[in-house]
């Protein structure tokens, strides 16, 4: 998936239409349909086994690791049918980089994680030094990190804080040069003061990147994002701007679920 030249770019980052899912005979998802706009942040709301998850993993088809699964509609991302038979996985997830729940770096240095994604998605782990260096420099300046670690870029990425670790993990997509970062519960396993630095970064990658997240958290749904996607059973129930689905939703399962009568 190529980036589009400026006079192509679209007000719309991810369209879907009519996206059903199923796991063998379990239905996930029925039938989505909402557009997320370029350059926003996107947070998917609702109680536990809604899709909201199921939903964001199907931007960038990981559901398909996990077999036994069935879809139907349509998924556009900039502009390219992320099904269409000429679309490789390997590019999608370049395009669409994902940050998991709990910080997942590998057991090597932060500079070689840093580096892991492009070694493993492209060809150009034979940089000269000189760029590789940048690379992670730049990487690591971008998530808020440099100043941390510059001075201990060798030392295994598991002995840094579970904040410092979630942030590597963000870095090691940039050198890919992503267009989506999807991120699925990137504070479950910090405290306060990981996730309060967790959601300034991502005030940070709103400049560059178009996010979505899925949170649990109404607080960090109603400080972080621009829009949000309420989900019940598989739907979409509600999607506008987070203000008002917070303070002036549309559908009364949206209001019971913000005030907390269920979920």
């Amino acid at each position: 998936m190529t980036e589009p030249a400026a006079s192509e770019r679209l007000e719309v980052c991810i369209r879907t239409r009519a996206l059903s899912l199923w796991y063998g005979d379990f239905q996930a998802l029925r039938r989505v349909t909402l557009d997320v706009k370029q350059g926003l942040i996107t947070g998917l709301i609702g109680p536990s086994g809604c899709g909201k998850t199921t939903l964001l993993r199907c931007f960038n088809r990981i559901n398909e690791r996990y077999g036994n699964v069935t879809t139907e509609g349509d998924i556009t991302i900039l502009g390219k049918n992320v099904y269409d038979s000429n679309v490789s996985l390997s590019e999608l997830r370049k395009t669409v980089g994902m940050v998991f729940q709990r910080p997942n770096p590998l057991p090597i240095s932060i500079y070689r994680n840093v580096l892991f994604g492009l070694r493993i998605h492209t060809r150009r782990s034979d940089l000269p030094r000189a760029q590789r260096d940048e690379l992670v420099e730049s990487s690591l300046r971008e998530v808020d990190l440099w100043d941390d670690v510059k001075d201990k870029l060798r030392m295994k990425a598991t002995r840094l804080t579970l904040e410092q670790q979630q942030k590597l993990c963000i870095a090691r997509l940039l050198p890919l040069k992503p267009r989506v970062i999807l991120m699925d519960e990137p504070c479950s396993a910090l405290d306060a003061e990981g996730t309060e630095k967790i959601e300034s970064l991502l005030e940070t990658l709103r400049e560059k990147y178009t996010v979505v997240i899925v949170t649990h958290n109404m607080a960090q749904a109603r400080r972080a994002s621009d829009e949000c996607i309420f989900m019940l059973l598989g739907e979409v129930v509600e999607h506008g701007p987070t203000s008002e689905i917070f303070f002036n939703p549309r559908h009364e399962k949206t209001e019971m679920y913000i005030q907390g009568r269920y979920g």
